[in-house]
């Protein structure tokens, strides 16, 4: 005869979830170090997890042999061409500080070249009580920071380049399990959350959802516009078109004004120095091809449903950014899709009124 357990009193089970609470943070205190491995191995596992579920409907029987082909898939596809595009920005971040300390970068004198083009500017700033000499060597001071930056980063990585391939092959590991084994954890997290199975279903696949929608449309799009940017500026001669193109990377994050932030300071001083064809080149391609990229990618891979708000996407990147460094352009709106997903949640189900005739109201607002 089983001997039945007896129940925890409530003394008891205060006590227990406090020591849960603090074995869980000092579990996450140990990881935190490889913080940003477990990050980007579940980005992959994340955005890859298609790819290895149709692989796996192919070769049921090799689990493994499946799994590492979808990471192989996901090196070629995302982690080389960044760790190139990285490196290169780097370099060419060095070399802009070597130039900048070496006097052949002078910031100052291409505004000169602009304000002596376009008189209105220095009128329009005597008028807003602007004092331009001072703008000039902020602006100088700004981008000589920013490379120094850049060029540190650079020596760090070189520096550490075996800490720095170290934590890729663990990103890489890491992402295996979590490809191949990812139904098992999912399933453990269900029971762990006090909710009924269609309701956990429900939060899972929606902050799924909208984690890779959001993730995907904002590195896509990202790259993409980053990529065409980066091609015309190397078509025009204007050095250095790898930083460049990083630099409209992110600033595609930024909704409405987006990569204009770049390519339009760039063909204001063409048109200074008189090189009118390609100014007018860099407008157009940038309105016609560079600015159209977001309105046609980003509904087909984000998707009408699941897209985030313009502001909530910007807000929460540069929040990320600011809390997390460079991988907080990840974080940020990935606890936003968190956020959004609970409360839509909480709204249809917790809700004592009845919802479903007036969400598509709000919706149309």
């Amino acid at each position: 005869m089983l001997e039945t357990k007896p129940e925890y009193t409530i003394q008891e089970k205060r006590i227990f979830v406090w020591v849960l609470i603090a074995a869980s943070l000092a579990f996450g205190w140990v990881l935190s170090p490889f913080l940003a491995p477990i990050l980007w191995a579940s980005i992959l596992a994340v955005l890859f997890l298609p790819v290895h579920k149709a692989l796996l409907r192919l070769f049921p029987k090799f689990p493994n042999t499946v799994t590492v082909f979808t990471l192989v898939i996901a090196v070629f596809v995302v982690v080389l061409p960044v760790l190139l595009v990285f490196t290169s920005v780097l370099n060419e971040a060095a070399q802009l500080y070597a130039d900048y300390e070496a006097g052949k970068l002078d910031f100052g004198k291409y505004l000169n070249r602009i304000e002596q083009a376009f008189p209105v500017i220095e009128q329009q700033a005597q008028s807003l009580g602007v004092n331009l000499a001072d703008l000039r060597e902020q602006a100088s001071s700004m981008v000589g920071t920013a490379a120094n930056f850049l060029a540190e980063r650079s020596l760090y990585i070189g520096q550490n380049t075996l800490s720095f391939l170290l934590s890729t092959g663990l990103m890489l590991y890491l992402a295996f399990f979590l490809l191949r084994d990812g139904h098992k954890i999912v399933f453990w997290l269900k029971i762990a959350f006090p909710l009924d199975d269609e309701r956990e279903s429900q939060l899972f696949a929606k902050f799924s959802e909208v984690t890779r929608a959001t993730v995907k449309g904002n590195l896509v799009v990202g790259l993409v516009q980053g990529s065409l940017g980066g091609m015309i500026f190397w078509v025009l001669g204007v050095q250095p078109a790898i930083l460049w193109a990083a630099l409209m990377a992110v600033a595609s994050l930024i909704p409405a004004v987006g990569t204009a932030l770049i390519w339009f300071p760039v063909s204001i001083y063409l048109f200074a120095i008189g090189d009118y064809m390609q100014a007018l080149s860099l407008i157009a391609f940038g309105v016609l091809v560079i600015g159209t990229v977001d309105n046609i990618l980003r509904p087909i891979l984000v998707g009408r449903d699941t897209k985030l708000p313009d502001y909530i996407v910007l807000f929460s990147t540069l929040g990320g950014l600011a809390l997390f460094g460079i991988h907080g352009f990840v974080v940020g709106p990935l606890i936003a899709a968190l956020f959004f997903t609970l409360w839509h949640m909480f709204i249809l189900e917790f809700n004592p009124h009845d919802t479903k005739d007036i969400v598509p109201e709000i919706e149309e607002v």
